[in-house]
């Protein structure tokens, strides 16, 4: 599939295939603004009469030795999945190819994000049923790798992604508007790669590091009622959820100075990867470790994860440094899942719990990150359904139910009741003590896309232009999922005597402040008509007052907004795309 503006590398791709094996497919309105779903359909409409399968191939990719070898073999073991030939470095489906090549896999089940559709295969009535599918949403604003998630998600067809990539991705300059996410390259792309047994696969994976925009993440899928879904934590959350203090958790101890930027956390990335193969016992049948696909594999884990703001001589200068940094990380990590094995086998105590809190309100796709949050913090966290006794054997009761909608004074807020001390704090009284927290403007993973936040993120990553709604200078108070949970954390662990609380930042940014950091985070998408960032509009200050009350002792917000507002993309792009804004479920395991 091309554009007139790409024909000749469409041509030259297509001439360096067998015969008759690829055919060149327009945009079918070149003269329109360029769109890769318009093309995408026109491409998976051009079905060959009495083929099985079909293969679209972007004008930007180089296929390796063995594609149509491979490809070949693919589609005789897995007749009716859908088969990903190419996945990015920086992507969830890249970290679960790094799996599936520590497991001596060719092909993992793929996991929750886009779907890689630069080099795919489908099923001759998978490929009919997504121009079906994709046609009837032209209009939503939506990629076409969005778009084949959501279909092949909702039909429960089986996708998976190859190990190592058929291809690998060629920058040509972006017709549709992906220039600015920097270089974009496979996982893993071996040009000579012998034909393998392509039926060794690693399904099923629940935790998944990967490090992008130069943080260490983690997408954890979510078990209980309700829709498939994956939560999005950091690393360091993870880990301390599994009992590990992310803290002394340091590259420096094993590789000394010279540690670029972006190390750490392609180290801790790395050492998460390693504890979670061991913790979660990752097998392939059939599979054997192929060490050039492993190598590959793991040096691109720290290019990627810089990408985004690093051109590709900076990234080639820094590779061999990063590939040390990985490999330290995953033996680390590989060693301290040994340790934890050990330690599960001799039945060593885990660590004390820090209170035994009770949740209303908790099954929404927030609430599930706030219980998560706390969790790992720590805390032993039961979820009470509405008819649940309401302070029996608990230390503490909190009622998400006041994020949901405004109290009185026009501010969400979380109810919180402390019921008894702890040693941890032997001064808190026995008696209950109530605490009322306003939390500001809420985004990140798990929020709405319908709040202020919301709908800006939810526009830029639909391409929509923003309006900047209510007024240019209104104020926005921003307080990301991640400050919510450790602000909760903090004073259920120790208790302050004052009662009322604001947890949202101090001093807030305006909506045009706002809109710019959108447009920096998400994607650099134009203002509606009559919209403008002047200089002075971005500098007006907010007409709001300061919250009356005061911000929890010794805390304050610490989420970057730029890396705050791009988490907030990934998980309404990933998640909140599948959920109404007020999506609910059965409470898992509540009382």
């Amino acid at each position: 599939m091309t554009h007139p503006k790409r024909l000749p590398a469409a041509e030259r791709l297509a001439s360096q295939a067998p015969p008759g094996a690829l055919r060149v497919v327009m945009d079918p309105d070149p003269a329109g603004t360029p769109s890769v779903l318009r093309t995408a359909l026109a491409a998976w409409s051009a079905i060959e009469e009495g083929a099985t399968h079909h293969l679209v191939v972007q004008d930007d990719m180089i296929l390796s030795e063995s594609f149509f070898a491979r490809a070949r073999r693919a589609v005789e073991e897995m007749p009716d999945a859908a088969l990903a030939l190419f996945a990015l470095w920086d992507s969830r489906n890249g970290a679960a190819a790094r799996f599936g090549a520590m497991a001596g896999a060719r092909w993992v089940g793929a996991v929750g994000e886009y779907f890689p559709c630069v080099a795919l295969i489908l099923p001759r009535q998978i490929a009919a049923g997504f121009v079906a599918y994709g046609r009837r949403r032209v209009g939503d604003g939506w990629p076409d790798d969005i778009l084949m998630s959501r279909y092949l998600r909702a039909r429960g067809i089986p996708a998976y992604v190859s190990v190592p990539s058929f291809a690998e991705h060629e920058d040509h300059g972006s017709i549709s508007g992906n220039a600015f996410r920097g270089p974009r390259r496979s996982v893993c792309f071996l040009p000579s790669y012998a034909p393998a047994h392509e039926g060794a696969r690693l399904t099923g994976l629940r935790v998944v590091p990967f490090f992008k925009q130069g943080l260490a993440q983690c997408a954890v899928r979510q078990d209980g009622p309700g829709p498939e879904r994956w939560l999005h934590l950091g690393c360091e959350q993870y880990l301390e959820g599994a009992g590990l203090r992310p803290e002394r958790l340091s590259p420096a101890r094993t590789l000394g100075a010279g540690v670029p930027d972006g190390g750490h956390a392609a180290w801790l990335t790395a050492f998460t990867m390693g504890f979670v193969s061991l913790r979660e016992r990752h097998r392939c049948a059939g599979g054997a470790v192929d060490e050039a696909v492993l190598d590959e594999s793991l040096a691109t884990l720290g290019p990627g994860g810089i990408s985004h703001a690093a051109t590709e001589e900076q990234i080639e200068e820094r590779r061999d440094a990063f590939a040390r940094i990985v490999r330290a990380g995953l033996q680390a990590g590989l060693e301290a899942g040994a340790r934890e094995g050990e330690s599960a086998a001799g039945g060593a105590a885990r660590p004390a719990r820090l209170r035994r809190v009770g949740v209303r309100g908790a099954a929404t796709p927030l609430g599930e990150h706030v219980v998560r949050g706390l969790t790992d913090r720590g805390h032993r966290v039961t979820v009470l359904g509405s008819g649940a006794p309401a302070e029996g054997g608990l230390d503490a009761l909190l009622d998400l139910r006041g994020l949901n909608g405004p109290d009185g004074r026009g501010q969400p807020t979380i109810a919180v009741r402390i019921l008894t001390g702890t040693p941890a704090t032997p001064s808190t009284p026995s008696t209950p003590a109530s605490y009322t927290l306003a939390v500001g403007d809420l985004y990140g993973p798990g929020c709405s896309r319908e709040s202020p936040i919301g709908r800006l993120v939810w526009d830029a990553l639909r391409s929509r232009p923003l309006h900047l709604y209510p007024a240019p200078g209104a104020p926005v108070r921003p307080l990301h999922t991640a400050d919510l949970t450790e602000a909760l954390s903090r004073l259920l662990h120790d208790p302050p005597p004052k009662r009322q609380f604001c947890l949202a930042a101090r001093e807030p940014c305006t909506v045009a402040g706002l809109a710019a950091a959108v447009r920096e985070a998400v994607r650099p998408v134009p203002l509606a008509a009559g919209e403008e960032l002047s200089p002075a509009r971005l500098g007006e200050s907010a007409p709001e007052a300061a919250r009356a009350w005061p911000a929890p002792p010794g805390w304050k917000p610490s989420t970057d907004l730029r890396l705050g507002l791009h988490s907030f993309a990934q998980w309404l792009a990933y998640e909140g795309i599948h959920l109404s804004p007020t999506s609910t479920w059965p409470c898992p395991g509540g009382l």
